[in-house]
C-alpha cells in the first residue's frame, strides 16, 4: 500500500484547529465546483441558491430529523426539503428513504445521517452510526459524492449501488460494493474499491484492512432492491425527468392525460371537491429559499416544485416541465397576492389580514423573491415549463430585476380566480399550520383587489421551521451527530461541531424589498427611479409592449447579456436503470479479477492503493 505522505500532516493540522470532531484535511475539490457561481459573481451577479434539494420520500417506524442547528429532534414531516445541516435519525425497527434528484439513501434501524454539504456538484453525508444503501443512478463529470463515517471518507466513482455500515463506537466501517466503484481515505492511506467486494476498514489513525467476496443479500437491501425496482418500472418516468424526485409516487394517485394546448398533463385522483394546488399542506422558512410550501399527500413533492398547474375542463392538471437532466428546484411555483400594505400582515379589505397565493399557470414566469442571477432566472423557468419561451424569460427578468418593476404589473393567469387564489391568516402562516384547516374563503371583490408580490412580506418566526404538527420525538440519537468523530476527504460545507444556534434566520430577508429583488446591488444613496405605472403580460410569449419587443441586448441598466444554453435532453441510458441486482441473471458474466488481498493492517500489491 502507498502512503499519501502529505495527508497525514494535514489530518494533524485539521485535529488541531477543530478538535473534536476530527476532520481529515480536505483534498482538491471537484474540478469545475462553482464556476458558474464564480463567474456570476465576477460579473457582478448574486450567489444562486442550490439547484437541488434533499427529500424524505419515505418512512416506516420512529423517524425524526433535526432542522440546521436546533437541538431539539421532532417528528419527520414527509415531503419536506433537506439540505445543509439539516439530520436524519431512524430508530430501532425502523426505515427511512431520501432521494437527491435520482440518487437514493435508504436507512436502515438505529441509523443517523448529516448533510455536510449538498449543492449543485456536491453531496457530502455524515453516516453518524448505523447502516445504508446508496443508489447513485447518475454521476455527473465534476461531482461529488461523498459518504464520512468515524474513521473512514468513501468517494463514489461512478452509479452504481453501495452499502455502508459503521459501527456505534466508530471503529469500523464496511463498504459493500454491489455496482459502480468508489474511493475509501483513512488513517493516511487511500484505497480502490471495486465492484462485487466488501471491505472492512478498521481503527482510526491506523486503518487495518480486509477485503472478501461481497455476501448476499439480506432483508435490508431485498427492501431496496425494491424500492429501486418501483422506480425502474414508473409509468411516470416517460413524462418527467428521473431527476425529479417523487415521480415514481404519481403512478398511484393519478392519471395521465394529453391536453391540446400543454400536451402531458398529471391529473391527481382522489382529492376533495374544490381542492386546488398549494392548499393541503403547510408553510415553513427553509434557508437560502424562504418561505417553502411542504404538501401533506404522499404524492406530494415533484408537483409543487417543479412544473405547473392548469385548470382546464373543470379540474386541475400538473403540467410538468420538458424531460431534462437536472431540472432547477424552487421552494414553490407560486406568486403571493395581498392588498396595499407590506407590513406584518396584507390587508385583504372586508376585515381579513393574512396572505394569499396561487398556482403558476404553464405560461407564467416564476419570479423567485431572493436574489438570483439571469441564468439561475432562465434555468429555473426554461426547466419547468415547455410553455414559455427564452426571450420571454429574459424580458421579465430585466423587467423585475433591472428595471425593478413590480411584479404586481405582470398578467398572471390565476391571479384573480377565486378557484386557483388560497388565503390563511398571518398568524397560521408563520407558525406553519396546516393550510387546509386555517384557510380562509374570500369573496370576488377582495380577490379582484388583491395585489401580486413574488413574496410573502411576512418575517418568520421561531415556529416557521417546523410543521405546527410536528412534535418533540423520543427517537433520537442518543450521541449527538456534533459530538461524534467524521473523517472527511472534502471540507464540508457545515462542520459536524457547529454551534448549536439557529441557523436558518435570514439576514437577507430582513433587507429592504428594493435592494433584495436588485439584479445588481445600487448604492443605498442613488436616488432610484421611479417605475412607471405600466402592466406587462407574463401569460403570454406575446405582447405588444414596447419592452418585450425591445432587442434582448437593449436594456436601460446595459445589463450584460447572458448566453442562454438549451437544458440538456434526459435519457434512461444516462442514468443507472436495471433489474434488480438480487435477481440472478441470465448468462451474466463470470467476474474475470481475482479479489483484493484479505487481512492484515496494509494490503500489499499495487492494485488498490491510490497516490
Amino acid at each position: 500500500m502507498k502512503k499519501i505522505q502529505w495527508l497525514a500532516p494535514l489530518l494533524a493540522i485539521a485535529v488541531l484547529f477543530l478538535s473534536v470532531p476530527k476532520f481529515a484535511a480536505a483534498q482538491d475539490q471537484s474540478q469545475g465546483q462553482g464556476q458558474d457561481q464564480a463567474q456570476d459573481q465576477a460579473e457582478g451577479q448574486p450567489a444562486d441558491p442550490p439547484t437541488r434539494v434533499a427529500r424524505l420520500s419515505f418512512m416506516q417506524g420512529s423517524v425524526s430529523f433535526q432542522v440546521s442547528g436546533d437541538q431539539n429532534w421532532v417528528d419527520a414531516d414527509m415531503n419536506r426539503p433537506l439540505t445543509t445541516g439539516d439530520n436524519l435519525w431512524a430508530d430501532q425497527d425502523s426505515l427511512a428513504e431520501f432521494h437527491v434528484g435520482s440518487n437514493a439513501v435508504r436507512m436502515s434501524s438505529d441509523t443517523g445521517v448529516s448533510f455536510l454539504t449538498l449543492d449543485d456538484r456536491t453531496v457530502q453525508l455524515q453516516l453518524a452510526q448505523g447502516t445504508i444503501e446508496v443508489h447513485v443512478r447518475r454521476l455527473a463529470p465534476g461531482e461529488a459524492f461523498e459518504i464520512d463515517t468515524p474513521n473512514v471518507a468513501f468517494t463514489v466513482a461512478q452509479s452504481g449501488e453501495y452499502r455502508l455500515e459503521t459501527s456505534a463506537d466508530g471503529n469500523s466501517t464496511v463498504v459493500v460494493v454491489r455496482e459502480g466503484s468508489g474511493e475509501a481515505t483513512g488513517g493516511g492511506e487511500s484505497y480502490d474499491l471495486a465492484a462485487g467486494q466488501q471491505y472492512t476498514f478498521n481503527g482510526t489513525d491506523q486503518l487495518t484492512y480486509d477485503a472478501q467476496p461481497a455476501p448476499g443479500f439480506d432483508s435490508f437491501e431485498d427492501w431496496c432492491q425494491q424500492r429501486d425496482q418501483r422506480e425502474n418500472d414508473s409509468p411516470s418516468a416517460q413524462y418527467v425527468s428521473r431527476d425529479v424526485d417523487g415521480y415514481y409516487d404519481l403512478d398511484g394517485y393519478g392519471s395521465w392525460q394529453t391536453d391540446p394546448d400543454y400536451g402531458p398533463m398529471w391529473v391527481p385522483s382522489g382529492v376533495a371537491v374544490g381542492w386546488a394546488p398549494y392548499r393541503n399542506g403547510h408553510w415553513v422558512w427553509v434557508a437560502p429559499w424562504g418561505w417553502t410550501w411542504v404538501d401533506a399527500e404522499p404524492w406530494g413533492f415533484a408537483p409543487f416544485h417543479y412544473g405547473r398547474w392548469a385548470y382546464v375542463r373543470g379540474y386541475w392538471g400538473w403540467v410538468p416541465g420538458p424531460v431534462v437532466v437536472r431540472p432547477v428546484y424552487s421552494p414553490a411555483m407560486v406568486a403571493f397576492v395581498g392588498g396595499g400594505g407590506f407590513g406584518l400582515a396584507v390587508s385583504f379589505g372586508g376585515g381579513f389580514n393574512g396572505v394569499g397565493w396561487f398556482p403558476l399557470g404553464p405560461r407564467d414566469v416564476w419570479v423567485p423573491a431572493y436574489r438570483c442571477s439571469p441564468r439561475y432566472f432562465q434555468n429555473v423557468n426554461i426547466t419547468n415549463t415547455r410553455i414559455v419561451n427564452v426571450t420571454q424569460v429574459t424580458n421579465v427578468y430585466n423587467i423585475t430585476r433591472v428595471n425593478n418593476y413590480d411584479v404586481s404589473r405582470l398578467n398572471y393567469t390565476y391571479a384573480h380566480n377565486n378557484v386557483a387564489v388560497t388565503a390563511v391568516s398571518r398568524e397560521d402562516f408563520v407558525s406553519a399550520r396546516p393550510v387546509g384547516r386555517a384557510a380562509v374563503r374570500l369573496n370576488a371583490q377582495q380577490i379582484d383587489s388583491a395585489r401580486v408580490t413574488e413574496q410573502a412580506p411576512l418575517r418568520p418566526t421561531r415556529s416557521s421551521y417546523i410543521s405546527s404538527d410536528a412534535r418533540v420525538s423520543r427517537a433520537a440519537p442518543k450521541v449527538p451527530f456534533s459530538s461524534r468523530p467524521v473523517t472527511a476527504r472534502l471540507a464540508p460545507a457545515t462542520p459536524a461541531n457547529r454551534p448549536a444556534v439557529y441557523t436558518n434566520d435570514s439576514q437577507e430577508f430582513n433587507r429592504p424589498s428594493s435592494e433584495r429583488n436588485a439584479g445588481t446591488a445600487q448604492p443605498r444613496n442613488e436616488p432610484q427611479p421611479k417605475p412607471e405605472q405600466r402592466t406587462f403580460n407574463n401569460s403570454s410569449p406575446q405582447s405588444n409592449h414596447e419592452q418585450f419587443n425591445r432587442p434582448q441586448t437593449e436594456t436601460r441598466n446595459n445589463q450584460p447579456q447572458v448566453r442562454y444554453a438549451p437544458p440538456v435532453k434526459a435519457k434512461d441510458s444516462m442514468y443507472d436503470v436495471h433489474p434488480p441486482l438480487n435477481q440472478p441473471r441470465n448468462n451474466a458474466p463470470a467476474r474475470s479479477n481475482p479479489p483484493p488481498h484479505s487481512g492484515g493492517s496494509k494490503p500489499s500489491g499495487g492494485s488498490h492503493p491510490h497516490g
